[in-house]
């Protein structure tokens, strides 16, 4: 198999002293790379040169709805200035969007519109994270008529709300979430989507499946995953791999059929 881990926070710094062992134990089941995604003007730096320093690894900027009480005019000029001027490992916009459950969805808003207009001047998909929002997020895409791709990583939500965001040009988050019993909504939505709407994400080190600890997650469970919904669609593994690879090389624009088995 060959997978991409398409959402995973590996800049953090729980993950310092022992990257290579777990990008070496995440390859050896099948880990091609990751997509990691910037939250702050503060940590871009750290993002860009993790993301450099290898060839498996590619990188998002963006100003997470966490962090928009800190966007300011020259934080979005920085940011499109990054934009302008990026390396081929930078594949994107975010991770951006909205949170209902924490912060001012108001403040977010105006950050997140900001964000959504870089993404059509430069044509870079975007990173949306959604929580209790995926209405609204929907509601500002179709107002400034966007029509680029997009990940709506860590869904949690119906399938109504997905199909209206995957008909909007959408792709839909698969992370560990659907490997809890209890997200039953979010489980039925996820067998019902085209597989070409699906993209396949860990959010380490949170978002943990079942049985692996708060705050451990990590890119070696991106399998685990992949079999829960294997099995959730009742499609062979093998097949849905394949698929799931061609829709992140077709989000975020890579070939993952340049990357060596050994880079990893």
């Amino acid at each position: 198999m060959r997978l991409v881990d398409a959402h995973c926070h590996f800049d953090f710094p729980c993950f310092d002293g022992h990257r290579d062992e777990l990008l070496q134990a995440a390859a050896g089941l099948g880990v091609r790379a990751l997509v990691i995604p910037g939250v702050r003007r503060r940590n871009w730096d750290r993002v860009a040169a993790l993301a450099e320093s290898r060839s498996d690894l590619w990188y998002c900027l963006g100003i997470h709805p966490w962090f928009a009480h800190e966007c300011r005019a020259d934080d979005l000029d920085a940011l499109e200035q990054a934009l302008s001027r990026r390396p081929k490992s930078c594949v994107g916009i975010g991770e951006c969007g909205l949170d209902a459950l924490r912060g001012n969805v108001q403040e977010q808003q105006a950050c997140f519109q900001a964000q959504v207009a870089l993404s059509m001047k430069f044509g870079l998909p975007l990173v949306i994270h959604s929580v209790k929002t995926h209405d609204l997020v929907y509601v500002a895409l179709k107002r400034v008529g966007w029509s680029g791709a997009a990940l709506v990583h860590g869904f949690s939500g119906s399938y109504q709300q997905a199909r209206k965001l995957v008909d909007l040009g959408c792709l839909i988050g698969v992370g560990g979430v659907i490997t809890h019993d209890r997200a039953g909504k979010t489980r039925d939505a996820l067998s019902r989507l085209p597989r070409e709407s699906l993209i396949l994400e860990t959010d380490a080190p949170d978002m943990a499946p079942q049985g692996v600890a708060r705050g451990q997650n990590s890119p070696v469970h991106l399998p685990a995953i992949l079999a829960a919904l294997s099995q959730l669609r009742g499609e062979r593994v093998e097949a849905l791999a394949d698929a799931l690879l061609k829709n992140v090389s077709r989000l975020y624009g890579v070939d993952v059929d340049t990357l060596a088995p050994a880079a990893l």
